[in-house]
């Protein structure tokens, strides 16, 4: 990792000068020598010389070697950075993640976890190298065998997630694949003996539904548990002949982190057991090693097993575990047995069988009743929507994942950096992060960060703090932070190749200033104990040098050529297939926006989300008492939420509406053309026709940008403007619906079209959880306010409010998921299932915690 060992090239250079000055003492201890020689013979006083001067002489060639050698690495690597583009250059500062908080007790409590969202469940350590576990199972559909291993949509699983999860020691998951029901629980236990990080267990519960008769009711299961060492340390096998009965070890080995390690198998059930060891540095493919191994098997013997048999020195094996459904394993993971003091038996006792049942139930049970203390639900939902909401907390910090590896940033083709790639690898980097959906986006993203972090801080302010400060860490030195998070061979498996790259003018919503601004709000509250105070405020004194860069990033590589004014990089400006070029940077994609890109463009999300970073900055400094830094931030806020110039530059009289400002024309469409290619081949193509040509204005759009200045509070209680916002919001023919607030007025004219022949609406319609968690909370801080409006905003908070809770619900019921978004006509869930990211803030809306209330 760099950035926390470095030194200057001026510390570097002053250690061998302080040998220098050490050296002298000695030096002068020759002095005396110079009367001897007066007092003795001319042959003893040459020979005296001639010893003096040697050792001098040695003495000072030995330092000045030092001098030379040093200055010589100095150089090379002054020459090294010198050369390094500054783009995949760390920012010069302490690393957040550095500070003794995240040390000792507390880095070592969360060393183990399921860490690999990625799959329907997988175990690994807080380490680059790792020993990683996880779980796979062979189910039937359609009368094929299919292997689960990676949550995808196309295993047609009926539901999946963790229905309990505290983020550290304790998970319950349930998994409902045809007739077939898993229970995967996870416990991890600190005990005597035990190495770092302690000992964890997973007990897998494998039933059947009596109610779905099938063809293959009789017969077995068969599960796969894993183990790999990413460092390719060897792995011995317990014995070649396998009986859970005789002997409960699978494997053992030994690593420098954990010491020596065992891995055992208990069972009450009457289990077969067999193996297969591989030899391989790709872990992510696993699935198609093992399906290679048994389809090999069942074409020689028409069997379904593994071989007994392994590749020589694995570093992987694989258990495969089958008996007749219902039965039920566990599997207990033991370090630091190299120990006079290890008890093993002891501690495998304790994380199997009756003990293991025990704790699940206490942990639980604890889970629920810290669920109850933290969000108090009591009389303000119904149990259906508790349950919802467990789901919605539980797989939030199931899917908190461990990553490292090295993004790809777009680079042009360089011989001076030895690329001749289009892109150059950042430096190897570590996250730890929540995800918004296991299935399909198993990886870190910027902006959506912020709104995990929201509910993750008010169940653990520690795991939250450790999150926010390894997104932070991953700045550079101009205060760019890559928006999404693609670190390490399983990550990528997982990701388009185009959409790898990323592109270091392009920013994303700093979200993680609502978190922060959040969290300052809360000191001011007393929501902390005096522990976690002290620890917040040395986080924020910590982190306020990388959040200044941030801003200052922001401020400006994405300033507009107004005062105050900014816009989203990253737009394509020659697009040929766009409808309305996207925003990626923006998060809104394909919100409409201005229909031809310039650098004229101003837009208003963007500027408010600058004036919540400024805000924040305003707020951490006043907490300092840093009064330099504070005036500045707090004019910078002061003159983002003036009123009156953002009405200047944002508001329509005609609509009542806020908008963003550009070129633009609403006379564009997509037509079928026949393009000619290579070799006089023509093909029908839908591309972009404009027919007229456009104009600076205002962009006129109503949806979710256009409440941006309400969902930040700057328009003023008494004001007419505000009574116009409600009317936008109320209006079932612009925004309103029964199941939430949808992205793009029905009046628009780019409502639910599509962006391309293949690229149908995103936010032109539906409905989004995060942005109406904000318009909640702004309808809320509304209806607290006197002023003309504020009976009518508490009407329509508690409209949506209910409306909301009870949608998600309502569909998590039905279809045993939380959705990436709801249908505007329906309510139905939308995209990404499985999506317990920001679609989780249901919960502090059941709750009725809001962001800085």
């Amino acid at each position: 990792m760099t950035g926390g060992s470095r030194r200057s090239a001026r510390s570097r250079i002053k250690s061998p000068s302080d040998g220098d000055d050490r050296d002298e003492p000695s030096l002068r201890k020759t002095r005396p020598d110079l009367k001897l020689r007066r007092d003795g013979g001319r042959n003893q006083d040459s020979i005296r010389y001639f010893n003096v001067d040697l050792k001098v002489m040695l003495g000072f060639t030995v330092v000045a070697f030092f001098v030379i050698w040093f200055f010589i690495y100095d150089l090379v690597k002054y020459t090294e950075e010198s050369h390094r583009p500054r783009v995949i250059t760390p920012f010069p500062a302490p690393k957040v993640t550095d500070l003794p908080q995240f040390q000792g007790e507390h880095k070592e409590s969360l060393y183990w976890g399921t860490y690999r969202p990625h799959v329907y469940l997988g175990i690994r350590a807080r380490t680059p190298r790792s020993l990683v576990a996880g779980l796979m199972w062979i189910g039937i559909k359609d009368g094929g065998y299919f292997m689960r291993h990676v949550c995808q949509d196309s295993d047609d699983l009926s539901k999946y997630g963790w229905t309990h999860h505290n983020g550290r020691d304790f998970g319950n998951q349930l998994i409902v694949d045809q007739d077939m029901t898993l229970t995967t629980s996870f416990l991890k236990l600190k005990q005597e003996g035990s190495g770092y990080g302690g000992d964890w267990a997973v007990r897998i519960d494998m039933q059947r539904d009596e109610g779905m008769q099938s063809e293959d009711s009789g017969r077995g299961g068969h599960l796969f548990f894993y183990l790999a060492d990413e460092d390719g340390s060897v792995l011995s096998l317990g014995r070649d002949a396998l009986s859970t009965r005789d002997n409960s070890l699978l494997t053992s080995g030994s690593r420098a982190d954990v010491g020596s390690w065992q891995l055992h198998l208990k069972s009450q059930d009457d289990l077969e057991v067999h193996y297969s060891g591989f030899r391989t540095p790709h872990i992510h493919n696993l699935s198609d090693l093992v399906q290679q191994n048994l389809a090999t098997q069942a074409r020689k013997f028409g069997r379904l097993e593994l071989p007994d048999t392994s590749e020589e020195s694995p570093n992987t094996v694989v258990f495969q575990v089958s008996a007749r459904i219902p039965f039920k394993i566990d599997i207990a993971f033991v370090s630091g047995v190299g120990s006079t003091s290890s008890k093993v038996e002891k501690r495998i006792s304790s994380l199997t069988g009756t003990s293991l049942t025990s704790q699940l139930k206490e942990k639980q049970e604890y889970f629920d009743t810290l669920f109850e203390n933290k969000f108090n639900m009591e009389n303000k939902v119904d149990v259906d929507s508790v349950v919802a909401g467990k789901f919605a907390l539980g797989n939030m910090l199931g899917g908190i994942g461990y990553f490292y590896g090295q993004s790809k940033i777009s680079f042009p083709r360089d011989s001076n950096v030895g690329t001749l790639d289009n892109f150059i690898s950042y430096w190897p980097a570590e996250l730890y992060t929540a995800v918004p959906s296991r299935p399909f986006f198993p990886r870190g993203f910027l902006w959506d960060e912020g709104f995990h972090q929201l509910l993750i801080w008010r169940w653990d302010i520690h795991i939250s703090m450790d999150i926010v400060g390894h997104w932070l860490d991953l700045m550079n030195i101009d205060g760019w932070i890559p928006r999404e998070q693609i670190l390490g061979a399983e990550a990528l498996s997982k990701v388009p190749e185009e959409f790898v790259i990323q592109y270091p003018t392009n920013g994303n919503p700093p979200t993680l200033f609502l978190v922060l601004h959040d969290m300052i709000h809360g000191l001011k509250e007393n929501k902390f104990n005096s522990v976690e105070r002290n620890e917040i405020i040395s986080f924020l004194e910590r982190a306020f040098v990388r959040l200044e860069a941030w801003f200052q990033w922001f401020n400006t590589s994405q300033s507009g050529k107004e005062v105050s004014s900014y816009y989203w990089h990253g737009r394509d400006n020659m697009t040929r297939r766009e409808l309305n070029p996207k925003t990626l940077s923006s998060g809104l994609d394909d919100y409409p926006r201005a229909s031809h890109p310039t650098e004229d463009e101003r837009h208003l999300d963007l500027r408010c989300w600058m004036l919540l970073a400024a805000d924040c900055l305003h707020s951490i400094t006043e907490l300092f008492e840093k009064n330099e830094f504070g005036k500045e931030y707090g004019n910078t806020a002061k003159l983002l939420s003036d009123f009156k110039i953002l009405n200047e530059m944002h508001f329509d009289d005609a609509h009542g509406a806020y908008f963003d400002f550009g070129y633009h024309t609403e006379k564009v469409r997509l037509s079928w053309k026949e393009i000619m290619n290579g070799n006089n081949y023509a093909s029908r193509e839908l591309v972009r026709e404009v027919l007229e040509n456009p104009k600076l204005r205002l962009v006129p759009h109503v949806g979710y940008v256009s409440l941006f200045p309400f969902m930040r509070k700057i328009i003023p209680p008494e004001s007419w403007i505000l009574g116009k916002q409600l009317d936008l919001i109320s209006n079932r023919s612009t925004l309103w619906t029964d199941f939430g607030i949808r992205s793009l007025a029905r009046s628009s004219s780019m409502y639910m079209k599509r962006n391309t022949e293949h690229d149908p609406p995103y936010w032109r319609g539906p409905i989004w959880m995060n942005m109406n968690y904000m318009i909640l909370s702004a309808l809320n801080h509304y209806s607290k306010e006197d002023g003309p409006f504020k009976d009518r905003a508490r009407t329509i908070y508690d409209d949506l409010r209910s409306n909301l809770v009870r949608n998600v619900v309502h569909n998590y019921h039905r279809t045993g998921f939380l959705w990436e978004q709801y249908d505007q006509k329906n309510g139905k869930g939308k995209g990404a299932r499985l999506f317990t990211g920001w679609t989780s803030l249901v919960l502090l809306i059941m709750a009725e915690d809001y962001a800085g209330t």
